[in-house]
């Protein structure tokens, strides 16, 4: 879940990246990531981004949509945090695409740190089956999945 920089821990780590990357002053960052809903899943998955282990996490485009949220930003910049919402370090968006999900590959689950591309979609159907049931919705076979892909680059 990507919000915005309300958050204290997230507006002072920042600050410090900022101060030790002079070249980035005057940006700010887009807001906080925090991998899925509950706080051992957020601890878990800021734990594999710490240790290099993922490079890529995914949105349902119609969750975007129900949330009025954009497309991510190329470039952009997030804190991701953990399941109390502790800043642990900064990545930067290098690129995403849109796919449907019956097309996501075994590549793309292991950026995100999962063994498996039938774990990758198990965790996402009942992720997207929580998140969409809020809106009314549920997850199809053929629904635009957000693969967005990024880096460590202070933590």
């Amino acid at each position: 879940m990507h919000t915005t920089m309300e958050n204290r821990s997230a507006r002072n780590l920042w600050e410090t990246f900022v101060e030790a990357h002079p070249e980035f002053a005057g940006l700010e960052a887009e807001g906080t990531l925090q991998f899925f809903e509950n706080e051992q899943d957020a601890d878990r998955h800021a734990s594999l981004v710490l240790n290099h282990g993922k490079t890529a996490t995914s949105y349902s485009l119609v969750g975007l949509q129900c949330r009025q949220e954009s497309l991510p930003k190329t470039g952009s910049f997030l804190i991701v945090v953990d399941g109390r919402g502790s800043a642990q370090c900064v990545v930067q968006i290098t690129g995403f695409t849109l796919k449907p999900w019956y097309s996501i590959t075994a590549d793309h689950s292991r950026r995100e740190g999962f063994s498996s591309l039938e774990e990758w979609k198990k965790t996402y159907w009942d992720y997207f089956s929580e998140e969409l049931a809020h809106h009314g919705r549920s997850p199809q076979e053929s629904m635009i999945i957000v693969c967005v892909n990024f880096e460590k680059i202070y933590g």
